[in-house]
């Protein structure tokens, strides 16, 4: 298992972040490279399932995942089942003593391919850090416009 964790301020409350955060098909609009969308429930609860094709053309794959945790306004977990991404990953939306907000990215992954896998996560987890950092930035100003 391999952990990335990424965090930034944001000036939106946790609730209109979290908002934002699980309004799936606007996931678009903030993550980089991603479209998101409900394939069961109502993808606002446990046992919710949704899907995320990720990437540009054939250098794209699509994620599933389970919705396995939800605590309005502060925390979703997900438990990525895809061919390609596999593990948990987690938003905490934490209140700052401002009224913004704090979010956080945690993502446990497997790595496949053994050796060779973990030695590829030493430059994709650098990698993967930058465009979800980027992509919190931009969830953030969307929460505070939206």
């Amino acid at each position: 298992m391999e952990t990335l964790t990424v965090a930034v301020d944001a000036q939106a409350s946790p609730e209109r972040v979290f908002a934002v955060l699980t309004d799936w098909p606007r996931q678009q609009e903030w993550m980089l490279l991603t479209r998101a969308w409900v394939v069961a429930g109502d993808g606002h609860s446990r046992g919710s399932r949704l899907a995320a094709a990720t990437g540009v053309g054939p250098l794209s794959f699509v994620d599933t995942m389970d919705v396995t945790g939800w605590r309005p306004p502060h925390e979703v977990e997900v438990r990525h089942t895809g061919r390609v991404v596999r593990g948990v990953g987690r938003f905490h939306v934490l209140p700052r003593p401002d009224g913004g907000s704090r979010i956080v990215w945690e993502e446990q992954l497997h790595v496949p391919l053994g050796l060779a896998g973990r030695i590829a996560w030493r430059v994709a987890g650098p990698v993967s850090a930058v465009f979800l950092r980027v992509s919190l930035r931009r969830l953030a100003a969307l929460a505070l416009r939206a």
